[in-house]
């Protein structure tokens, strides 16, 4: 047992194999099958350990009562080896057959019972059962606090493990609330460079983290991160883990050079002391991977990913919940990567793992709906979109408090379908559930309520309430400017929903400051081939097409279309400047090239958008505009007709752009 302690795994196995050889009798075989599996489950080979606990269960059965105490510990360690392979279930059955003999052979209050009732919570919060995992944390902590003095580094340990589940469930100030009582007990009991203060200070800056209080994180991290410097060898495994929060913190900061030297200096550490096919090592592998990906540089973040699923291979069993994580994260790879059917394979292999693994409500389940539902809505395919959105929504709704930011991201992605197929109410009414929560939770200046407020300028824009618009925007510019870099890309495209309006409203001078603005920020942060860098040059392209400087206007455009045509971009994104260019082109009077655009842009339109989409609108009355020029009336009465029946339908009847579909509709009629 000393061996084992000292992590002597290797001499320990063949002391016991030793032992098994010589062992007289079958109480003797049931205590070394017990303790290799004990040996196994810490060197991380949970299968071997659950075949030992087993060949020792199956011994204690024979010959202990049916309500022994050693009893209990082997089911109790056959659900924690099951737990740790990530067989929830299977862990549940094992340590409530465990709990089952405690409770008939203790008294209620027995410190063993605490445990069990602990165990039992714990992995309900791993199913995402938060509920019953609290149900089962606060039947171990009033055990504790019958039996120990209320300083006791064991309650302790308690208030935190039911601040992990108020964290997960994103009730951050209950989490904080009993985060705070267990770092009392600590501050208290415990030395100042005790590791569990670490821990506790680590778990703090986790919930600052999740708030997005960046700064009041990086300092609890910081504490965290001295205790460990000073009480624990350069190479301990805990130190890894604090430079690794301190990575993910920055990694959510987007600055990602900063993320990457903490990574790497917890991976380093781990490659030193853990064995080649140890989890953590694997986590640190993922970690990496997910920088790359937030850096859009997809062939590393496929080579780090890769790494991490050999350990795996290695080490878990094929339906293990770890490889949902890692199949999600590379279809979430390949959907950057515009390779939808890529996505949606390893999406539909992380859905069957997790479909078994989790209960039917869990939050990892409602993330991936949420992926599925991101790929088809790239596809353009909104209703399939809205679907799995849905089903990501609903589960949310059902198990996260009704502040927790993850609804504040269903709300705004159903919005951000409504939006593109033109239902202006819903998106609306979604977007502004989002923005209620994040006003709840959020700092006045956190840039998710810049996003919020560019999401509704947006829709207001799109429904021609300028006005409304414009106050939404400037909002949003306000805290970017604040709380951003001046350089970041939420500026940039709310600067290009500016240039729109302005554009709107015919203040052209106005519009093109506001393009020109955003062309600086994305001419500093974005490759040359970017495609937001072509939609900034078209929408430019297209004011001086109205300020009649044609020769410019087609600069700007043929530069989009270098982009457009050259990378990989939205079929939309495309089509917009083929009917900018069409648009420069029937001004110039070159009424074949012009068709030639304007017909190559509806096509797209068309197979992309529904038929009453106001997008369409806005085509059908350009085409209306060019034909009315070559005289052509009958064609251009047919085209204004469907303008201003989808005008009518999906606009208000104040719309600028219903009121100039009704104009032109008149003047043709006049014409023929």
């Amino acid at each position: 047992m000393l061996m084992l302690k000292v992590g002597h795994f290797d001499q320990a196995e063949e002391l016991y194999n030793e032992l098994l050889k010589n062992a007289s009798d079958d109480s003797d075989k049931g205590y070394i099958y017990h303790q290799m599996g004990f040996l196994k489950n810490n060197q991380g080979d949970y299968e071997k350990a659950a075949t030992f606990y087993e060949k020792s269960l199956n011994i204690r059965e024979k010959i202990l009562p049916s309500n022994h105490h050693d009893l209990a510990t082997s089911y109790s360690q056959i659900g924690q080896v099951y737990n740790n392979m990530g067989d929830h279930s299977k862990a549940l059955k094992f340590y409530d057959t465990s709990n089952t003999i405690l409770e008939i052979s203790l008294p209620p209050n027995h410190p063993h019972l605490a445990i069990s009732y602990c165990s039992i919570g714990l992995v309900y919060n791993n199913m995402g059962d938060y509920s019953r995992a609290l149900e089962f944390y606060d039947k171990s902590h009033k055990i504790l606090e019958l039996s120990l003095p209320s300083t006791h580094p064991k309650l302790a340990t308690s208030y935190n493990n039911i601040g992990l589940v108020y964290n997960n469930m994103g009730d951050y100030s209950q989490a904080l609330e009993f985060y705070d009582k267990s770092t009392k007990i600590r501050e208290i009991s415990l030395p100042p460079n005790h590791p569990d203060l670490a821990q506790s200070y680590s778990n703090i800056g986790t919930i600052y983290d999740n708030m997005g209080d960046y700064s009041t994180a990086f300092g609890f991290y910081e504490k965290s991160i001295q205790i460990r410097e000073l009480s624990l060898s350069p190479d301990h495994p805990d130190l890894a883990t604090s430079y690794n929060n301190i990575g993910q913190l920055f990694s959510k900061m987007d600055n990602f050079s900063k993320a990457l030297e903490f990574y790497n200096k917890s991976l380093q550490i781990r490659q030193k002391v853990l064995s080649p096919n140890d989890y953590d090592l694997a986590q640190s592998y993922h970690n990496i991977g997910q920088v790359y990906k937030n850096m859009d540089d997809y062939s590393k973040a496929l080579e780090y990913y890769d790494i991490s699923n050999k350990i795996f291979d290695k080490t878990l069993p094929p339906n293990h919940i770890d490889f949902a994580t890692i199949y999600n994260n590379i279809g979430v790879v390949y959907s950057k990567m515009d390779d939808s059917s890529k996505a949606l394979e390893f999406y539909d292999k992380s859905l069957k793992i997790r479909q078994k693994a989790l209960s039917p409500n869990h939050p990892d389940l409602a993330a991936l709906y949420n992926n599925i539902g991101q790929v088809y809505k790239n596809m353009s395919d909104c209703s399939k979109a809205l679907e799995f959105y849905n089903k990501s929504n609903k589960i949310l709704e059902k198990t996260l408090p009704s502040s927790h930011s993850l609804l504040a991201t269903s709300y705004d992605n159903i919005g951000h379908v409504y939006y593109d197929i033109g239902d202006y109410s819903d998106a609306l009414e979604f977007y502004h559930k989002s923005l209620e929560i994040k006003k709840n939770i959020l700092p006045s200046n956190h840039p998710d309520l810049a996003a919020s407020y560019s999401n509704l300028g947006g829709v207001f824009s799109s429904k021609g309430d300028y006005s409304k618009a414009l106050e939404y925007f400037e909002k949003s510019i306000k805290i970017s400017e604040i709380s951003l870099p001046l350089n970041y890309q939420l500026l940039a495209f709310s600067y290009d929903w500016l240039g729109r309006i302005y554009r709107s409203m015919k203040d052209y001078s106005t519009s093109l400051n506001y393009f020109e603005k955003s062309l600086v920020i994305r001419e500093q942060v974005l490759p040359e081939t970017h495609p937001n860098r072509a939609i900034t040059y078209s929408d430019i392209g297209d004011v001086h097409r109205l300020m009649s400087d044609y020769e410019k206007a087609l600069v700007y455009h043929e530069k989009a279309l270098t982009i457009q045509e050259n990378a990989t971009c939205s079929p939309l994104q495309c089509a917009a400047t083929y009917i900018n260019l069409g648009k420069t082109y029937r001004e110039m009077e070159n009424y074949s090239m012009a068709l030639t655009y304007c017909e190559k842009g509806l096509k797209i339109h068309e197979e992309k958008l529904p038929k009453n989409h106001p997008d369409l609108a806005v085509i059908y009355h350009n085409m209306a505009k060019l034909y009315l020029s070559t005289g052509q009336h009958s064609i251009a009465i047919t085209y204004v007709q469907q303008a201003v029946d989808i005008g009518q339908e999906k606009l208000p009847r104040s719309h600028p752009h219903l009121l100039e579909y009704r104009e032109t509709f008149e003047l043709i009629r006049e014409s023929q």
